[in-house]
């Protein structure tokens, strides 16, 4: 891909708009926006990963979990197949929140090859951001626990992307998990 297409940059827009007044739970309080945009740049920088499809979708992959954005609103603007793969990466948020981790390790190895490659991209930047902060609120023992939970769900998801499930487990190997 040259160059984002005018679809690409209208997703980002609204990726943008969405989250506008939402904040990550580092100290410093980052513009929660920047998870989903490193979400897809590890995918088109790191991972190689050129189908435009995923990497609007790795935009949008909280937009409905997080957002007052629907499956409709997305199906709308951009398509089925995007809509899709949102829908893929989406947990149920009127679940409890142990359940809705469950179903994550669950669920993981039924999604689709694309599906996967934006849940490995996720809990990369997640962990990533976990290695040099500890969120608001967490103590240590529940980001520890948040490691030893996303290697399950990356251990769901193996043999899809080796550049991105090599860069996991560098960091649960410094966790100890490896």
């Amino acid at each position: 891909m040259p160059h984002p297409s005018k679809k690409f940059m209208e997703c980002l827009q609204y990726a943008a708009h969405k989250h506008r007044d939402q904040r990550r739970k580092d100290p410093q309080e980052s513009p929660y926006v920047n998870h989903v945009i490193n979400v897809s740049t590890i995918l088109a920088v790191e991972a190689g990963i050129e189908d435009e499809n995923v990497l609007m979708a790795a935009l949008l992959h909280d937009v409905v979990e997080d957002t007052d954005a629907s499956f409709a609103d997305v199906e709308e603007l951009f398509g089925g197949d995007i809509c899709s793969l949102v829908r893929e990466v989406t947990d149920d948020k009127t679940l409890e929140k142990q359940q809705r981790k469950r179903l994550q390790i669950a669920n993981a190895a039924k999604t689709s090859s694309r599906a996967k490659l934006i849940k490995l991209a996720d809990k990369l930047d997640n962990l990533r951001d976990l290695q040099i902060n500890t969120p608001r609120g967490w103590t240590e023992e529940r980001r520890v626990q948040y490691f030893v939970w996303a290697k399950q769900v990356v251990d769901q998801l193996r043999a899809t992307n080796s550049i991105l499930e090599e860069e996991l487990d560098k960091i649960f190997k410094e966790q100890g998990l490896l």
